[in-house]
């Protein structure tokens, strides 16, 4: 196995530009196929994810140019119709472009196989089968109940069963997400009942940020109702910005609260995302601020330094709204004063690896006194952190990323398989050594 030593960081300070935000990346991929004329896409993230998108348009009849070398691509889009009704899609670990992809393809009257790595077929998938079944759509799981691979097939969506119909919210909210993206398609007054709690609601702000850019208005009548007028089809904006990845930002914004000597050019600035960004992600920097962090907005930019004192605080708070970047909170729990608890995470469970079973473990490694349940963690950092730690990474690039910063606490610290980072961030371990003024 691969592996990368990063030697003790004493002092951090520099700028940031994030690479585009992956939902944001493959949402408007989708939106842009879906839609009638030409989409230029600019600042699309170069990751696993969105090559995993662009290859499924591909295979799906739909072309893309890409610009040169830029990360600037012109979308074909195909008004809803994708050309080809038959197609194997490898769709690796991209839970962005599986679950999307899943309810457009039911929606498009094809025939169409759905499938990835070992790790997406353990992850759920039944509730937005359900939802989709319960609007005509025809859909097969070729192994475990519940799970991909998929088999889709030609449905017949009819108006009483595209009325309305009911999903979960409590696993994950990329169900949420494919279902309004898709069921303007069937092109029926169509309304979405939310059964529970919905977690992750900025993800879904997103999404309803971007159809209206594309032309789509839902009406969200509560967390729980949304509904989609029937006889909308997407449009072209022509143009439309990624903004940089607010989870990518929160390993830089934490780098600068722990190790960054203070305010201006001793801080840690991103660029790419700021106060006017669509990404929910930007709050972790509030939850930094909880800490004692000094957190400073621009419009297009964030900049963290540490507490005015030097030492960040234990907080016990529910980060149910940013389970991704919530994963760095865990990390800066280290250099914090105190316990740290992080509540109603169960998400963590499902994504790219079981991430509250694979932090605990890890985090034990470096000394940290962990408890854990259900859906919460809490973190006790240790005298001194235990140095040469060997973190493993469960082939997921958030573990590789959070864990680079224990390398901040003046130890070293031996990341495996390092290019996991790939999913998202390909440059990340060049980045952290470019902002690294020990």
């Amino acid at each position: 196995m691969e592996f990368l030593d990063l030697a003790p960081i004493a002092k951090v300070a520099g700028t940031v530009a994030l690479p585009g935000s992956k939902s944001i990346s493959n949402r408007t991929l989708l939106l842009a196929a879906l839609c009638a004329g030409q989409t230029t896409v600019r600042g699309l993230l170069a990751s696993d994810d969105t090559q995993r998108m662009l290859e499924a348009l591909d295979t799906l009849g739909v072309k893309v140019e890409q610009l040169g070398d830029s990360r600037d691509f012109i979308v074909h889009g195909c008004a809803g119709n994708f050309p080809n009704k038959e197609a194997d899609l490898f769709l690796g670990n991209a839970g962005t472009a599986f679950r999307p992809l899943t309810a457009a393809l039911a929606l498009s009257n094809g025939s169409y196989h759905l499938h990835g790595v070992a790790r997406m077929h353990e992850r759920p998938i039944g509730d937005l089968v359900d939802a989709l079944r319960q609007a005509g759509c025809q859909i097969d799981y070729l192994g475990n109940e519940g799970f991909p691979p998929l088999q889709i097939k030609p449905g017949v969506v009819a108006a009483e069963t595209a009325s309305k119909v009911q999903v979960k919210g409590n696993v994950s909210s990329q169900f949420l997400t494919g279902l309004l993206m898709a069921l303007p398609l069937s092109n029926r007054d169509t309304t979405i009942e939310v059964v529970g709690e919905l977690i992750s609601k900025p993800y879904i702000e997103i999404t309803l940020n971007l159809m209206a850019k594309f032309g789509l208005k839902v009406e969200k009548k509560s967390w729980n109702e949304f509904f989609i007028p029937a006889g909308q089809v997407y449009q072209s904006p022509g143009e439309i910005f990624v903004e940089g990845d607010a989870s990518s930002a929160s390993y830089f914004l934490a780098a600068g609260a722990i190790a960054g000597a203070g305010r201006g050019g001793d801080a840690v600035r991103v660029t790419g995302v700021g106060s006017e960004s669509i990404q929910g992600d930007k709050r972790f920097a509030e939850t930094l601020e909880q800490m004692g962090a000094q957190i400073t907005w621009g419009p297009n930019w964030i900049e963290a330094a540490p507490p005015s004192n030097g030492q960040l605080q234990a907080i016990d708070v529910d980060l149910n709204h940013i389970p991704d970047a919530a994963m760095t909170i865990a990390i800066a729990a280290l250099f914090a004063n105190g316990k740290t608890t992080i509540r109603n995470i169960e998400s963590w469970r499902v994504k790219e690896t079981d991430r509250l079973s694979a932090m605990a473990t890890e985090l034990r490694k470096v000394g940290a006194l962990v408890e854990e349940g259900q859906d919460w963690i809490s973190v006790t950092p240790p005298e001194q952190l235990i140095a040469n730690a060997e973190i493993d990474t469960y082939d997921d690039h958030r573990m590789a990323m959070c864990f680079s910063l224990v390398a901040l606490g003046g130890v070293p610290v031996r990341i495996n398989d390092p290019k996991c980072t790939a999913k998202t961030f390909p440059t990340y371990f060049e980045e952290l050594s470019r902002i690294n003024k020990a």
